[in-house]
Protein backbone atom coordinates (compact mmCIF):
# COMPACT_ATOMS: atom_id res chain seq x y z
CA UNK A 1 0.00 0.00 0.00
CA UNK A 2 1.76 3.38 -1.10
CA UNK A 3 1.67 6.17 1.26
CA UNK A 4 -0.70 9.47 0.67
CA UNK A 5 1.43 11.94 -0.30
CA UNK A 6 1.25 15.14 1.40
CA UNK A 7 1.04 18.27 -0.34
CA UNK A 8 2.87 21.06 0.07
CA UNK A 9 1.46 24.09 2.10
CA UNK A 10 0.16 26.88 -0.77
CA UNK A 11 2.11 30.04 -1.54
CA UNK A 12 1.89 33.09 1.17
CA UNK A 13 0.23 30.57 3.66
CA UNK A 14 0.64 31.44 7.55
CA UNK A 15 2.27 28.96 9.75
CA UNK A 16 0.10 28.40 13.14
CA UNK A 17 3.23 29.73 15.70
CA UNK A 18 4.74 26.57 17.70
CA UNK A 19 4.45 27.31 21.43
CA UNK A 20 7.43 26.47 23.48
CA UNK A 21 6.34 23.51 25.98
CA UNK A 22 8.04 25.13 28.46
CA UNK A 23 5.80 28.23 28.30
CA UNK A 24 3.00 25.33 28.07
CA UNK A 25 4.03 24.26 31.57
CA UNK A 26 4.42 27.41 33.06
CA UNK A 27 0.95 28.60 31.65
CA UNK A 28 -0.25 25.50 33.30
CA UNK A 29 1.33 25.98 36.97
CA UNK A 30 0.12 29.85 36.80
CA UNK A 31 -3.86 28.53 36.26
CA UNK A 32 -3.21 26.16 39.08
CA UNK A 33 -1.19 28.08 41.84
CA UNK A 34 -2.13 31.61 40.91
CA UNK A 35 -5.71 31.31 42.28
CA UNK A 36 -4.14 30.10 45.46
CA UNK A 37 -1.69 32.39 45.57
CA UNK A 38 -4.71 35.47 45.63
CA UNK A 39 -6.64 33.57 48.19
CA UNK A 40 -4.07 32.47 50.51
CA UNK A 41 -3.90 35.67 51.91
CA UNK A 42 -7.40 35.91 52.73
CA UNK A 43 -7.62 31.81 53.87
CA UNK A 44 -4.70 32.79 56.61
CA UNK A 45 -6.47 35.76 57.70
CA UNK A 46 -10.07 33.96 58.37
CA UNK A 47 -8.05 31.21 59.71
CA UNK A 48 -5.94 33.35 62.47
CA UNK A 49 -8.48 35.92 63.30
CA UNK A 50 -11.63 34.06 62.92
CA UNK A 51 -11.56 30.28 63.31
CA UNK A 52 -7.98 31.21 66.14
CA UNK A 53 -9.71 33.67 68.22
CA UNK A 54 -13.12 31.07 68.67
CA UNK A 55 -10.55 28.77 69.74
CA UNK A 56 -9.11 31.08 72.22
CA UNK A 57 -12.27 32.06 73.38
CA UNK A 58 -13.76 28.63 73.72
CA UNK A 59 -9.73 27.89 75.96
CA UNK A 60 -10.01 31.13 77.88
CA UNK A 61 -14.25 29.81 79.33
CA UNK A 62 -12.08 26.75 80.40
CA UNK A 63 -9.69 29.00 82.58
CA UNK A 64 -10.06 31.74 85.32
CA UNK A 65 -9.17 34.67 83.83
CA UNK A 66 -10.61 37.88 85.01
CA UNK A 67 -8.64 41.41 84.01
CA UNK A 68 -6.25 39.58 82.15
CA UNK A 69 -6.28 36.31 80.48
CA UNK A 70 -5.40 32.92 82.23
CA UNK A 71 -4.40 29.88 80.49
CA UNK A 72 -4.21 27.66 83.27
CA UNK A 73 -6.88 24.61 82.74
CA UNK A 74 -9.79 25.01 85.30
CA UNK A 75 -12.47 23.02 83.72
CA UNK A 76 -16.32 23.98 82.97
CA UNK A 77 -16.43 25.80 86.44
CA UNK A 78 -17.09 28.95 84.17
CA UNK A 79 -20.07 27.69 82.39
CA UNK A 80 -21.48 26.52 86.10
CA UNK A 81 -21.26 29.94 87.39
CA UNK A 82 -22.67 31.17 83.93
CA UNK A 83 -26.08 28.83 84.29
CA UNK A 84 -26.23 29.94 88.27
CA UNK A 85 -26.76 33.91 87.17
CA UNK A 86 -30.02 35.00 86.51
CA UNK A 87 -29.65 37.89 84.62
CA UNK A 88 -27.99 35.32 81.96
CA UNK A 89 -31.12 33.56 81.89
CA UNK A 90 -33.39 37.05 81.56
CA UNK A 91 -30.71 37.78 78.59
CA UNK A 92 -30.96 34.15 76.81
CA UNK A 93 -35.09 34.54 77.58
CA UNK A 94 -34.93 38.44 76.00
CA UNK A 95 -32.48 36.61 72.84
CA UNK A 96 -35.59 34.46 72.42
CA UNK A 97 -38.44 36.66 72.07
CA UNK A 98 -36.41 39.59 70.48
CA UNK A 99 -35.32 36.95 67.73
CA UNK A 100 -38.28 35.04 67.15
CA UNK A 101 -40.87 38.17 66.89
CA UNK A 102 -37.92 40.06 64.74
CA UNK A 103 -37.85 36.94 62.64
CA UNK A 104 -41.57 36.46 62.32
CA UNK A 105 -42.17 40.03 61.54
CA UNK A 106 -39.42 40.56 58.92
CA UNK A 107 -40.53 37.52 56.91
CA UNK A 108 -44.62 38.37 57.06
CA UNK A 109 -43.75 42.30 56.15
CA UNK A 110 -40.67 41.59 54.08
CA UNK A 111 -42.88 38.73 51.77
CA UNK A 112 -46.18 40.71 51.60
CA UNK A 113 -44.28 43.89 50.29
CA UNK A 114 -42.66 41.61 47.80
CA UNK A 115 -45.98 40.64 46.30
CA UNK A 116 -46.86 44.05 45.99
CA UNK A 117 -44.09 45.24 44.30
CA UNK A 118 -44.63 42.51 41.83
CA UNK A 119 -47.62 43.20 40.91
CA UNK A 120 -45.64 45.72 38.33
CA UNK A 121 -47.15 48.80 40.75
CA UNK A 122 -46.78 52.36 39.23
CA UNK A 123 -43.12 54.32 40.72
CA UNK A 124 -42.06 50.69 41.90
CA UNK A 125 -38.56 51.92 41.77
CA UNK A 126 -39.58 54.96 44.16
CA UNK A 127 -41.08 52.75 46.59
CA UNK A 128 -38.23 49.90 46.41
CA UNK A 129 -35.58 52.74 47.27
CA UNK A 130 -38.39 54.04 50.48
CA UNK A 131 -38.49 50.55 51.73
CA UNK A 132 -34.52 49.52 51.34
CA UNK A 133 -33.57 52.88 52.49
CA UNK A 134 -33.75 51.99 56.67
CA UNK A 135 -30.88 49.23 55.82
CA UNK A 136 -28.93 51.80 54.86
CA UNK A 137 -28.52 53.57 58.31
CA UNK A 138 -26.26 51.24 60.87
CA UNK A 139 -27.96 50.01 64.05
CA UNK A 140 -27.34 53.02 66.27
CA UNK A 141 -28.96 55.19 64.24
CA UNK A 142 -31.91 53.49 64.40
CA UNK A 143 -31.60 52.63 68.17
CA UNK A 144 -31.11 56.59 69.11
CA UNK A 145 -33.67 57.36 66.40
CA UNK A 146 -36.54 55.34 68.12
CA UNK A 147 -35.76 56.05 71.35
CA UNK A 148 -36.43 59.62 70.28
CA UNK A 149 -39.77 58.22 68.97
CA UNK A 150 -41.11 56.32 71.65
CA UNK A 151 -39.28 58.42 74.32
CA UNK A 152 -43.24 59.28 76.51
CA UNK A 153 -42.21 62.88 76.89
CA UNK A 154 -40.49 64.01 73.57
CA UNK A 155 -42.27 61.39 71.05
CA UNK A 156 -45.39 59.24 70.05
CA UNK A 157 -46.98 59.58 73.10
CA UNK A 158 -45.84 63.43 73.53
CA UNK A 159 -47.77 64.50 69.85
CA UNK A 160 -50.49 62.34 70.76
CA UNK A 161 -51.69 64.28 74.09
CA UNK A 162 -50.56 67.75 71.96
CA UNK A 163 -53.38 66.52 69.28
CA UNK A 164 -55.64 66.59 72.14
CA UNK A 165 -55.68 63.02 72.64
CA UNK A 166 -55.05 62.78 76.40
CA UNK A 167 -55.33 59.90 77.17
CA UNK A 168 -53.14 57.86 74.80
CA UNK A 169 -50.31 56.45 76.11
CA UNK A 170 -47.44 54.48 74.74
CA UNK A 171 -44.42 54.03 77.35
CA UNK A 172 -43.37 50.87 76.70
CA UNK A 173 -39.51 52.32 76.28
CA UNK A 174 -39.34 52.75 80.35
CA UNK A 175 -41.86 50.05 81.30
CA UNK A 176 -39.93 46.70 82.42
CA UNK A 177 -42.07 44.70 81.25
CA UNK A 178 -42.42 45.79 77.59
CA UNK A 179 -38.75 47.32 76.52
CA UNK A 180 -37.82 44.32 74.94
CA UNK A 181 -40.47 44.43 72.21
CA UNK A 182 -39.27 48.18 71.76
CA UNK A 183 -35.83 46.43 70.52
CA UNK A 184 -38.60 44.32 68.23
CA UNK A 185 -39.94 47.54 66.50
CA UNK A 186 -36.87 48.79 65.42
CA UNK A 187 -35.12 46.02 64.40
CA UNK A 188 -38.14 44.68 62.34
CA UNK A 189 -38.78 48.67 60.94
CA UNK A 190 -34.77 48.49 60.04
CA UNK A 191 -34.71 45.11 58.24
CA UNK A 192 -37.50 44.58 56.11
CA UNK A 193 -37.11 46.46 53.17
CA UNK A 194 -34.04 44.13 52.79
CA UNK A 195 -35.55 40.99 52.91
CA UNK A 196 -38.52 42.34 51.08
CA UNK A 197 -35.75 43.05 48.51
CA UNK A 198 -34.85 39.19 48.69
CA UNK A 199 -37.84 37.49 48.33
CA UNK A 200 -38.56 40.16 45.13
CA UNK A 201 -35.32 39.11 43.86
CA UNK A 202 -36.98 35.38 44.20
CA UNK A 203 -40.64 36.46 42.44
CA UNK A 204 -38.78 38.11 39.62
CA UNK A 205 -36.97 34.66 38.89
CA UNK A 206 -39.95 32.57 38.84
CA UNK A 207 -41.12 31.69 35.17
CA UNK A 208 -43.96 33.60 34.29
CA UNK A 209 -44.89 30.65 31.63
CA UNK A 210 -45.88 28.57 34.90
CA UNK A 211 -48.13 31.32 36.41
CA UNK A 212 -49.80 32.40 33.06
CA UNK A 213 -50.51 28.14 32.71
CA UNK A 214 -52.27 28.17 36.49
CA UNK A 215 -54.59 30.82 35.66
CA UNK A 216 -55.64 29.70 32.01
CA UNK A 217 -56.72 26.29 34.37
CA UNK A 218 -58.69 28.73 36.41
CA UNK A 219 -56.40 29.32 39.37
CA UNK A 220 -56.75 32.73 41.31
CA UNK A 221 -53.94 35.04 42.23
CA UNK A 222 -53.54 33.90 45.54
CA UNK A 223 -54.08 30.29 45.04
CA UNK A 224 -50.77 30.72 42.33
CA UNK A 225 -49.01 32.57 45.12
CA UNK A 226 -49.42 30.25 47.88
CA UNK A 227 -49.72 26.52 46.02
CA UNK A 228 -46.62 27.88 43.03
CA UNK A 229 -44.71 30.81 43.90
CA UNK A 230 -44.01 31.37 47.68
CA UNK A 231 -43.21 27.25 47.29
CA UNK A 232 -40.62 28.00 44.72
CA UNK A 233 -38.98 30.61 47.06
CA UNK A 234 -37.41 27.96 49.50
CA UNK A 235 -33.41 28.92 48.68
CA UNK A 236 -34.75 32.35 49.41
CA UNK A 237 -36.28 31.61 52.62
CA UNK A 238 -33.38 29.60 53.78
CA UNK A 239 -30.61 32.72 52.94
CA UNK A 240 -33.36 34.99 54.63
CA UNK A 241 -33.90 33.09 57.84
CA UNK A 242 -30.01 32.88 57.92
CA UNK A 243 -29.57 36.09 57.56
CA UNK A 244 -32.15 37.50 60.61
CA UNK A 245 -31.09 34.96 62.91
CA UNK A 246 -27.32 35.86 62.78
CA UNK A 247 -28.43 39.62 63.22
CA UNK A 248 -30.77 38.64 66.56
CA UNK A 249 -28.24 36.69 67.94
CA UNK A 250 -25.37 39.55 67.57
CA UNK A 251 -27.74 41.95 68.43
CA UNK A 252 -25.68 44.43 70.61
CA UNK A 253 -25.31 47.81 68.98
CA UNK A 254 -29.06 48.38 68.08
CA UNK A 255 -30.13 47.43 72.39
CA UNK A 256 -27.81 49.62 73.76
CA UNK A 257 -28.34 52.47 71.51
CA UNK A 258 -32.29 52.43 72.10
CA UNK A 259 -32.68 51.00 76.19
CA UNK A 260 -29.12 49.82 76.77
CA UNK A 261 -30.51 46.69 78.30
CA UNK A 262 -32.61 48.84 80.50
CA UNK A 263 -34.75 49.57 82.42
CA UNK A 264 -32.40 47.81 84.50
CA UNK A 265 -31.65 44.81 82.89
CA UNK A 266 -35.40 44.11 81.60
CA UNK A 267 -34.15 44.00 77.75
CA UNK A 268 -30.68 42.77 78.39
CA UNK A 269 -29.58 40.30 75.81
CA UNK A 270 -26.44 37.90 75.52
CA UNK A 271 -24.06 40.36 73.53
CA UNK A 272 -24.68 42.92 75.95
CA UNK A 273 -23.87 40.51 79.14
CA UNK A 274 -20.53 39.22 77.61
CA UNK A 275 -19.55 42.63 76.55
CA UNK A 276 -20.23 44.25 80.45
CA UNK A 277 -18.58 40.78 81.85
CA UNK A 278 -15.72 40.90 79.85
CA UNK A 279 -14.83 43.99 79.67
CA UNK A 280 -16.18 46.64 82.74
CA UNK A 281 -16.37 43.67 85.26
CA UNK A 282 -13.07 41.87 84.54
CA UNK A 283 -14.44 38.31 84.05
CA UNK A 284 -13.21 37.28 81.19
CA UNK A 285 -13.97 33.82 81.27
CA UNK A 286 -17.31 34.05 82.46
CA UNK A 287 -17.35 36.68 79.30
CA UNK A 288 -15.68 33.65 77.32
CA UNK A 289 -17.91 30.87 78.22
CA UNK A 290 -21.07 33.56 77.63
CA UNK A 291 -20.13 34.07 74.25
CA UNK A 292 -19.38 30.21 73.27
CA UNK A 293 -22.76 29.83 74.07
CA UNK A 294 -23.72 32.54 71.91
CA UNK A 295 -21.70 30.42 69.25
CA UNK A 296 -23.89 27.32 70.02
CA UNK A 297 -26.89 29.11 69.32
CA UNK A 298 -25.63 30.21 65.89
CA UNK A 299 -25.13 26.57 65.11
CA UNK A 300 -28.11 25.78 66.54
CA UNK A 301 -29.90 27.45 64.02
CA UNK A 302 -27.41 27.18 61.38
CA UNK A 303 -27.00 23.78 61.14
CA UNK A 304 -30.78 22.40 61.08
CA UNK A 305 -31.15 25.05 58.43
CA UNK A 306 -28.27 23.61 56.59
CA UNK A 307 -29.23 20.19 56.91
CA UNK A 308 -32.78 21.26 55.31
CA UNK A 309 -31.30 22.73 52.80
CA UNK A 310 -28.84 20.28 51.32
CA UNK A 311 -31.40 17.00 52.26
CA UNK A 312 -33.92 19.33 50.11
CA UNK A 313 -31.10 19.39 47.31
CA UNK A 314 -30.74 15.94 47.12
CA UNK A 315 -34.45 15.14 46.99
CA UNK A 316 -34.58 17.64 44.17
CA UNK A 317 -37.14 20.07 45.94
Amino acid sequence: MSATPVSPPAPGAVKAPRIPVQSSRLAALADVWLPRLVLSPTVIASLIFVYGFIFLTAYLSLTDSHMMPNFEYTGFGQYTELFGIDRWWVAAANLGIFGGLFIVFCLAIGLTMAILLDQQIRQEGALRAIYLYPMALSFIVTGAAWKWILNPGLGLEKMMHDWGYSNFSFDWLVNSDMSIYTVVIAGVWQSSGFVMALFLAGLRGVDDAIIKAAMVDGASLPMIYRRIVIPSLRPVFFSVLLVLAHIAIKSFDLVMALTAGGPGTSSDVPAIFMYQFSFTRGQLGLGAASAMMMLATVLAVLVPLMYMETKGARNGR
